[in-house]
């Protein structure tokens, strides 16, 4: 550092030696070996001298009584105002019951999102306090212990990895581990420590092997051999266990052997090319597992981790990751890594003796004086997006939950046949596994199996389960209702992305003319009269119909979404009421020439649902009956004078709709076609079917609240097997009311 910074570092130290002189800790030590700890970690992590000043008097308004005002005279505004910060972060609340622990944890994460909001750099200093704290932890009674130990794992290593820091998040996590379960803790310690000298001389080996290779290459690199952290092993342990349906501690020692990746590899090396040549150095070496080769440098993690993924099978597998000094920053301290170099001052990085600090650089585009600029504000842009989410009207049990559903238990993790285990976003289905693994293996998938049973391929993953993938011999082509989101056969953009990309490299002609296949199609099972083409272009903003073919030909354009465009959706907000069924006579969301309160009723022969054309028809003695314009009765009606317009004002919830559903015939057909209906939240009216020539017709009369809802219900149901077409009736054999 400059040698003002330095000397601001020094007096902040000096003053809090004097603050908390005759101060101890249950440790028996001086309290001040705490902030100065503190402040030691954060230094490692190379943050600005502002910070670390903070971090050695973040103790001293609380516990000596000194006034923050003295703080801001004799070290300034930045210091003060993270000292403040800290010292509120400080006043959050340990559960006391099991009544209070989930308000407890609520409010102490929206305080420290707040405190994100205010200055990134107050919770850096929270993270460090705690882990010095969790480093000290032994000195405190039992009970204690547990209550911290559960909250930092709640908590503050979560909130580490959301960061990006792994260095903290790791030790967060395997100090928690330690003191919530100190057997299992010790157990897996034992084992490494056991295993520690034959590890040893495998990485040694085997680094050796490779290092000599890569300098025949003539590719500078540093090879690191590193354990993987007891808490990460534990969890691996856990789920391989849970999935084979074996008990933790009885089979202990087997499950330990077949957790192959207990230890890593990596290589670092200078730039992106040379990760690749030494990928290739490695590959020609031994024998990679290619399901488990995994390129985050052409396609980085959504916290931008950038790596190079591969195993080999060397005497076991063995996992190594390939990565740039500048990525193995960006995994160590976060996401603002690669700002790093091109951010910082350059009276700095003249006086600099280590490398940037990516938390350093963040702050010092705001305290040091360095250029702000586009590129700053884009990487930023995530965490403000974070904050704004999670700091929403909720109530704090919500507020919690949505926290840990949301951003921290964000992934499934689970096994290939092979025991080697994936993370997939939560809600991810066998699809999203097998592009997750080769794009091939997705685009040829034709069934999946899970735990050795066979399952539909839009079923949700579960942690610790084992997934297969069945795939056809020859080429395949994806299919197009992939998709279709109603259908929920792929969850991750990178499985949809994948389908959409083989679909548009087919001729253009192609698409055309499957766009036109599948436009008609969505028409006709939702008995929508056929639209002008070139109309129907400009409303998806295309340029032409056959831009808009295309578009729909390679799954630019889903069927949900030209059922929801292509229905007039009404204006008005639906009221509370139900519309009665089929039986009742009147519907107060009909406006007969703009006004409403007449007596109107729904014709039962087309069934009108909001978002159709419709037209009235006045009768002799039961007001007017509301048809759909393309109905055949009301087209044909002899006496033209007595149909009237009439516009779908204050929308009803539910319409009655007839859906016609052929199926081949199997057992079970009417449970899974009602099983669907029910968990759509739709009301069956009435039911009945027929049988010929081993088809099935079902015919029913379901409650519909609108266009959009009778879509995803039709697309829903085609999706079980032996469906051959689900379709609404767009005529009933039936005669206008008289």
């Amino acid at each position: 550092m400059p040698p003002e910074k330095v000397a601001l570092v020094k007096a902040a130290y000096n003053f809090a030696l004097n603050a908390h002189k005759g101060q101890v800790r249950k440790s028996g030590g001086p309290y001040v070996d705490h902030p100065l700890q503190t402040a030691t970690l954060l230094a490692e992590l190379q943050l600005d001298a502002t910070t670390l000043a903070a971090a050695l008097l973040h103790d001293v308004p609380e516990d000596c009584g000194v006034p923050l005002a003295e703080i801001q005279a004799k070290f300034g505004p930045d210091v003060s105002k993270l000292v403040d910060g800290v010292t509120k972060l400080g006043k959050l609340s340990l559960h006391r019951d099991e009544a209070s622990k989930r308000e407890s944890q609520a409010q102490n994460l929206r305080k420290m999102l707040f405190a994100m909001a205010e200055d990134l750099r107050v919770v850096f200093i929270k993270l460090a306090d705690r882990l010095h704290n969790m480093q000290t932890l032994k000195y405190l009674p039992r009970e204690k212990q547990r209550s911290i130990a559960q909250e930092t794992l709640d908590i503050y290593a979560p909130l580490a990895h959301r960061l990006g820091i792994w260095q903290i998040k790791w030790q967060l996590e395997d100090g928690s581990f330690r003191y919530l379960e100190p057997r299992k803790y010790k157990k897996i310690a034992d084992e490494l420590e056991d295993t520690r000298k034959e590890r040893e001389d495998f990485i040694k080996e085997f680094t050796q092997i490779l290092k000599r290779e890569l300098d025949k290459a003539e590719i500078k690199a540093e090879i690191i051999g590193r354990p993987k952290h007891i808490y990460s092993i534990y969890n691996k342990m856990n789920r391989y266990a849970a999935a084979q349906g074996l008990d933790f501690d009885k089979n202990f020692k087997r499950i330990f052997k077949k957790i192959h990746d207990k230890f890593a590899v990596r290589v670092l090396v200078a730039t992106i090319p040379d990760c690749y040549k030494a990928m290739g150095v490695i590959h020609n070496l031994w024998h990679p597992v290619m399901s488990e080769w995994t390129d985050f440098i052409a396609n980085p993690k959504d916290n931008g981790y950038q790596s190079i993924h591969t195993t080999v099978l060397y005497r076991d597998p063995l996992e190594i990751q390939i990565r740039t000094y500048a990525m193995h920053r960006m995994a160590d301290y976060g996401r603002l890594a690669d700002l790093a170099a091109s951010q910082l001052s350059e009276s700095y990085l003249a006086t600099s003796h280590v490398d940037a600090s990516p938390i350093a650089a963040s702050h010092l585009l705001y305290k040091e004086g360095a250029k702000q600029d586009k590129k700053f504000e884009e990487k930023m842009a995530w965490l403000r997006e974070l904050i704004e989410e999670w700091q929403g009207e909720l109530g704090s049990e919500e507020f919690l939950e949505s926290l840990k559903t949301e951003a921290f238990i964000d992934q499934v993790f689970v096994y290939t046949p092979k025991g080697e285990i994936k993370a997939l976003s939560k809600g991810a289905t066998p699809l999203d596994f097998a592009y997750r693994i080769h794009t091939e293996l997705g685009h040829r998938c034709i069934g999946s199996k899970v735990n050795g049973k066979l399952v539909p391929l839009n079923y949700e993953l579960k942690n610790s389960e084992i997934v297969e993938i069945m795939t056809a011999k020859a080429e395949k082509a994806p299919s197009l209702d992939w998709l279709n989101p109603d259908l929920g056969f792929v969850k991750t953009s990178h499985a949809r992305e994948k389908i959409r990309q083989w679909f548009k490299k087919q001729d253009r002609m192609q698409n055309i003319e499957r766009g036109k296949q599948i436009f008609e199609r969505e028409l006709k099972r939702l008995a929508i009269p056929l639209p002008d083409l070139e109309e129907t272009a400009r409303i998806f903003n295309c340029e032409s119909a056959d831009d808009f073919l295309a578009a729909v030909g390679y799954g630019g354009i889903t069927p949900h979404q030209l059922a929801l465009k292509l229905a007039i959706e009404p204006e008005e907000t639906p009221a509370t009421t139900k519309t009665a069924r089929t039986d009742k006579k009147t519907t107060a969301g009909i406006q007969v020439l703009g006004v409403g309160d007449l007596l109107t009723q729904l014709a039962r022969c087309c069934n009108p649902l909001p978002g159709d054309l419709i037209i009235g028809y006045i009768t002799r003695s039961q007001g007017i009956t509301v048809h759909r314009k393309d109905c055949i009765n009301a087209i044909n009606v002899e006496d033209k004078k007595r149909l009237i317009e009439v516009s779908w004002g204050e929308v009803q919830d539910v319409y009655p709709v007839d859906v016609q559903i052929d199926a081949w015939d199997r057992v079970g057909l009417l449970r899974d076609i009602t099983t669907v209906i029910a968990e759509a939240k739709v009301n069956i009216f009435n039911m009945s079917t027929t049988y010929h020539n081993e088809i099935t017709t079902v015919f029913a009369t379901l409650e519909i609240a609108n266009m959009a809802q009778l879509t995803q219900l039709l697309s829903k149901i085609q999706g079980l097997r032996g469906i051959i077409s689900a379709t609404r009736i767009s005529q009933a054999k039936a005669s206008l009311s008289s």
